[in-house]
């Protein structure tokens, strides 16, 4: 199997190390050697289709980041690029707003659970802030809950203690509660009754570096009841999960229904949009929010979102991304069956979270194994959750296992500490 070189990728490193902070943040973050073990990954794309990308090397991967998920149905879907493409002759950014705004939140409003409404932005940080905003303006109250661990962006809000640039005040109305703890929850609801404006959390706890975790079959259902009881607002932060468990929202999956529902990543298929939904009674608030961002109501994406949604309802998008998952997940941990080690895969096989345990759960041999497959044109993450989309074939499938096995095999040298003995 052919292992991939990185010249032409490091060459623009250095030159993007002297113009741009790190030369890269974010989820490729070099200069936090966050890819490690360094050397095996790209670091520039060239092109993009399906489930594959390109770099400027000219290696091809099957991408199970999906972009980190925006990609849902394949790179360069043709039904999506063609809304954009004629929506862009017509007009993008414009003074007046295009009808395509109503078009997309109708169809918002028409597929998702708890959608009475729909209000659009271009990140996931700017609806989870809308809806915190939202949350404290209707309830009149200051705190809020959220789960340890979780993430919501990279607003000051949503930071932890000792992050740089971040007050003490812009965060001392947090209260912190462990995901799936019920009772943990409802003590702090009860210790800070008539205070608490909203819960925000992820659908289910899906953190970087970590085994995903579930809710228990009657949490959610539990959480949403004191939420009643107490006058709280309920936010599912969906932009990550959001069109990957259930086309009604993450919240219907787990059978409840959510006051509001932060959308991100899959809502256009990789053009740049988010969106905050929520139940009737909560528009007034929003209503009276000075909130909006120079490109928020750019047509573009709002016309690629309504195709995407479209497609995916008609090609039952969600089940057949939960398929692949299945098949891939189940064929990774037979793969590390076969050599005697153990992978643990956590979380729901379209949102998947792989990890190669070892025995001090360092990480080492975990990373040195998925470098190793990326290097051979698979592409995963070893801190972040991976994700499946609707283009991958079943000899995408075989390709991967075949990766994996020759890269277990290589780390396995390394690191004979994870073999089960």
């Amino acid at each position: 199997m052919k292992v991939y070189n990185y010249d032409k990728s490091f060459e623009l490193y250095d030159r993007a190390e002297k113009v741009v902070p790190c030369g890269l943040y974010g989820h490729l973050g070099v200069g936090r050697a966050r890819l490690n073990p360094m050397g095996c990954y790209p670091l520039f794309a060239d092109r993009a289709e399906g489930a594959y990308i390109w770099d400027v090397d000219g290696n091809r991967f099957i991408d199970y980041a999906c972009a980190y998920g925006p990609n849902v149905l394949g790179y360069q879907d043709p039904d999506v690029e063609a809304a954009a493409l004629a929506q862009a002759q017509k007009g993008n950014c414009t003074t007046v707003v295009s009808p395509v705004m109503i078009e997309c939140a109708e169809e918002l409003v028409n597929t998702v659970n708890c959608a009475d409404w729909a209000f659009f932005a271009k990140n996931g940080g700017d609806v989870t802030t809308l809806a915190v905003m939202t949350a404290r303006h209707a309830t009149g109250r200051d705190r809020i809950i959220m789960m340890k661990h979780g993430y919501h962006g990279v607003t000051q809000w949503c930071q932890t203690p000792g992050t740089p640039g971040v007050l003490d005040e812009d965060i001392c109305h947090n209260l912190y509660a462990e995901f799936n703890d019920y009772e943990g929850l409802k003590a702090l609801v009860e210790k800070y009754r008539g205070e608490i404006a909203c819960i925000i959390s992820m659908p289910y706890n899906h953190i970087s570096h970590y085994d995903n975790v579930l809710p228990d079959e009657d949490y959610w259902p539990k959480v949403r009841r004191l939420c009643d009881e107490h006058g709280i607002l309920l936010i599912i932060d969906d932009v990550r999960a959001g069109f990957r468990m259930d086309i009604a929202g993450s919240d219907h999956y787990f059978g409840i229904k959510a006051d509001m529902l932060a959308l991100g990543k899959a809502i256009a298929n990789g053009w740049n949009l988010s969106a905050l939904v929520g139940v009737k009674k909560l528009k007034p608030a929003v209503e009276d929010m000075n909130y909006t961002g120079s490109y928020w109501l750019s047509a573009v994406p709002l016309a690629a979102s309504t195709a995407a949604l479209r497609k995916m309802k008609e090609i039952h998008a969600v089940e057949k991304m939960q398929e692949i998952g299945a098949e891939l997940t189940k064929g990774l941990v037979e793969v590390a069956d076969a050599n005697n080690t153990l992978l643990k895969a956590t979380g729901l096989p379209s949102l998947f979270k792989l990890i190669l345990k070892d025995p001090d759960e360092s990480l080492i041999a975990h990373q040195k194994w998925v470098g190793e497959m990326v290097r051979r044109g698979v592409y995963i993450s070893h801190f972040h959750n991976m994700f499946t989309n609707t283009m991958i074939t079943k000899e995408d499938l075989q390709y991967t296992f075949d990766a994996a096995d020759e890269a277990l095999k290589i780390t396995i040298k390394e690191h004979p500490e994870i073999l089960i003995r």
